[in-house]
């Protein structure tokens, strides 16, 4: 076999090993692996906008102190539903489920 045919062949096995990486990589990361939705729904029913006036806010009810400690700004309530999984991702990585004492249990 001449080496530009072996050269070929190589590059070929390459491309076909290294492709279903990439794409893979490119879902797992869109992906937190975390059901936030499952969570929103017993935290607020599912209302990621939600301000009862109790102190917590958006879906995940999330204390305005915690919400700004872990990079939201202004409010919860009024974050859209990426950005508040964003910073719940924060705080699940610095607090773990128990951030959520009932409903952690979602995730």
């Amino acid at each position: 076999m001449s080496l530009k045919k072996i050269a070929i062949r190589t590059a070929v096995a390459g491309a076909l090993t290294v492709a279903p990486l990439a794409v893979t990589a490119g879902v797992a990361s869109a992906d937190t692996g975390h059901n936030w939705d499952a969570v929103a729904d017993c935290e607020s029913g599912g209302d990621w906008s939600i301000n009862t006036g109790n102190g917590y806010y958006g879906g995940l009810q999330f204390s305005q102190e915690t919400w700004a400690a872990n990079g939201g700004s202004g409010s919860a309530a009024d974050a859209s539903r990426e950005e508040q999984i964003r910073v719940a991702e924060n705080v699940l990585a610095t607090q773990g489920p128990g951030a959520w004492p009932v409903c952690g249990a979602y995730l």
